[in-house]
């Protein structure tokens, strides 16, 4: 998640803030991508995390969750948001691109990396497709599928129904406390989100 919430930053700071060919081609494509739903695109990416050779690995996991379109969306826009002048004067004093990202910028988006941080935790907590369609180790596969797979058992449809209540709650409390640990950081996105 912490990877996830890394490489997705960079790539908005890049995205909002530096110069170079090609970039509103990338920021489209971006915006592209969050028309799919996860289904739309699951034979290509089969096709691709099989050639990589992450069939069956922690890897296959990882890889395609590392960079998440809504993610980036939201993070290049609350970034579009800080002024140019902070990140010239910064300049002018001497620090590099890194310098002004992880002392000036990331502080200032700190409530968007809140949010993006709670929705990649979803994304890979609630995540069963890949340990469905990736992953032949029992070992290797989410909780989410072990509890899925406990709710679709054949028998009685009361204790059935129990049973996915129970693995619904389960699932569920990660999500509730990471929320509540982060709640503040969330709402000062949203009152921050229509700021110019």
């Amino acid at each position: 998640m912490s990877f996830s919430i890394l490489i997705t930053s960079l790539s908005a700071y890049g995205l909002s803030k530096l110069k170079f060919k090609g970039k509103k081609l990338l920021f489209e494509i971006n915006t592209l991508a969050l028309m799919f739903v996860p289904i739309a695109v699951q034979i290509p990416r089969y096709l691709i995390i099989a050639r990589a050779g992450l069939i069956d690995t922690y890897l296959g996991h990882i890889l395609p969750v590392v960079i998440l379109p809504v993610a980036m969306f939201l993070l290049k826009q609350f970034i579009d948001q800080t002024p140019n002048e902070l990140i010239e004067s910064a300049k002018i004093d001497g620090a590099s691109e890194m310098e002004i990202f992880f002392k000036i910028i990331f502080p200032i988006i700190l409530p968007a990396i809140a949010t993006v941080g709670i929705l990649s935790f979803q994304v890979l907590w609630n995540d069963t497709s890949t340990s469905i369609l990736y992953i032949d180790d029992e070992s290797k596969r989410t909780l989410a599928f072990f509890m899925m797979s406990l709710t679709s058992l054949q028998g009685n449809t009361v204790a059935g129904q129990g049973m996915a209540a129970a693995a619904s709650l389960i699932m569920f409390i990660p999500n509730l406390v990471l929320f509540i640990f982060l709640q503040s950081r969330v709402m000062n996105t949203m009152a921050h989100s229509g700021i110019k």
